[in-house]
């Protein structure tokens, strides 16, 4: 990797940390002291915390607990990561997981706001932007976000949000057991927040197609698709009917998060190359769809 992919990688991890002191704050100061839960492995943790708490006599304080056992829960799960999905991937998401936890553990579960409708909207907001600009910066937030990405390995039409919606039906209803329908119904409110809130900051999975034509060897060009972004390319030799030149057609599918990128990579070995951009296309088949 050299320095200019570094410093861009530097100000992804930066943007990730970022994202999950979002996340800890709309966490700690709405969701928490509202007596709400999450969804996914952090609302498993909350769950097990209050368990703790209320039926064992087990307290910490202003501490919360939950952040503790989300990162050790997720131990397994960064193996995984690294031996299955990537190192790029596996060293962004222990950061992003390490500094999440973090957080959660100095930000003071304080409640800011009285009424817990304006707790869910607030801190669903917050909170998931936070985690959709992680999840943006090629990282995540671990929990069902590496499972959901090992199923889509492993079936293509699975999802994290599919796996989510699974997880979360189980927690909720054992939030409807354990507690009370007011509860459960606020966590769910707060979800739904959550999950647009994060959806309309997180571009990842919008497919983009692009056209590339340059007269330049593609070859380094191709290479450094390869490795930086790990998506395939289609080519082919064409011949413009004017100049009647040969030319040299790349044909890339990828996500909106990525095009940046790809354009970067691209106007540092052919400037003059022409790009078709054609965003929002939908695509059936052996294409890989990301975080």
């Amino acid at each position: 990797m050299n320095k200019e992919n570094m410093k861009i990688e530097g100000i992804r991890i930066i943007v990730c940390i970022f994202g999950a002191f979002l996340y800890a704050l709309g966490v700690n100061m709405f969701v928490v002291p509202a007596g709400l839960y999450t969804g996914s492995l952090m609302g498993i943790c909350q769950v097990i915390r209050t368990v703790l708490a209320q039926f064992l006599g087990i307290h910490f304080g202003n501490f919360d607990i939950a952040g503790v056992l989300y990162y050790i829960l997720n131990l397994p799960l960064f193996f995984i990561s690294f031996t299955r999905i990537g190192r790029k991937f596996f060293v962004k998401t222990v950061i992003t997981v390490t500094a999440m936890t973090a957080f959660m553990s100095v930000i003071p579960t304080t409640q800011v706001l009285d009424d817990t409708m304006a707790a869910c909207v607030v801190g669903g907001i917050i909170s998931g932007a936070g985690v959709g600009l992680l999840l943006r910066m090629g990282s995540s937030g671990g929990g069902m976000d590496i499972v959901g990405v090992l199923l889509i390995k492993w079936k293509r039409d699975f999802s994290v949000g599919k796996v989510s919606l699974m997880v979360n039906a189980v927690l909720y209803a054992v939030c409807l057991f354990l507690f009370n329908v007011e509860v459960a119904l606020y966590s769910v409110i707060y979800a739904a927040v959550y999950s647009v809130a994060m959806d309309k900051m997180h571009t990842q999975n919008i497919n983009v197609e692009v056209n590339v034509v340059t007269k330049v060897n593609t070859a380094e060009l191709e290479q450094e698709i390869f490795h930086e972004l790990g998506r395939g390319i289609t080519k082919w030799v064409s011949q413009g009917a004017y100049t009647q030149e040969e030319s040299n057609i790349l044909y890339i599918m990828c996500s909106k998060y990525e095009v940046n990128h790809l354009k970067h990579i691209i106007h540092k070995h052919d400037p003059n190359a022409f790009m078709v951009v054609n965003e929002g296309v939908s695509v059936d088949g052996n294409f890989l769809k990301k975080l």
